[in-house]
């Protein structure tokens, strides 16, 4: 080919052609960085989120087996005031409270998200129930914390002399 007036301007036509086509690549380039750095997070707050349910199962669990004990121990009460009969019931609360402890203890973070699952499809109205009543509950703790902090703020100090 011959260098002239019209080989230059192929030349000419060519850099606008791959100028435009660069900036195309930078966009997905940085779409998919976007991409990857979101699903780093998302892995990150998964990760994180799983630890937080498998520390709050293992908290549950241990209350659990606290209020099974306290119910155990309150049946010889409940035995002597009330009647064995009674007693008997309070002893079988116990019993399924340590066994929904143990259950619970046994399961997998997966498993248990699957029941919550399968129990809200199954019944709604008593999840919503459950989770109102749970809110009460929340709220009403966080309330009294809130209101022990001020009657601790209030508390009148020496004054200074």
């Amino acid at each position: 080919m011959k260098d002239g007036p019209g080989s230059a301007g192929v030349k000419a036509k060519a850099l606008p052609l791959a100028s435009a086509v660069i900036p195309a690549e930078m966009p997905t380039s940085a779409a998919q960085t976007i991409k990857d750095g979101a699903g780093k997070l998302a892995r990150q707050a998964t990760d994180k989120a799983r630890d937080y349910v498998a520390e709050g199962k293992n908290r549950a669990g241990g209350a659990l087996d606290e209020v099974s004990r306290l119910m155990e121990d309150a049946a010889t009460t409940v035995d002597e005031k009330i009647g064995p009969q009674y007693g008997q019931y309070a002893r079988t609360a116990a019993e399924g409270i340590a066994g929904f402890s143990e259950s619970l203890k046994g399961k997998e973070i997966e498993d248990l998200m699957a029941d919550a699952t399968a129990f809200v499809r199954k019944s709604p109205a008593v999840a919503i129930g459950i989770a109102a009543a749970l809110g009460f509950v929340v709220a009403r703790l966080v309330k009294a914390g809130l209101d022990a902090a001020d009657d601790a703020s209030d508390t009148p100090t020496a004054p200074d002399a």
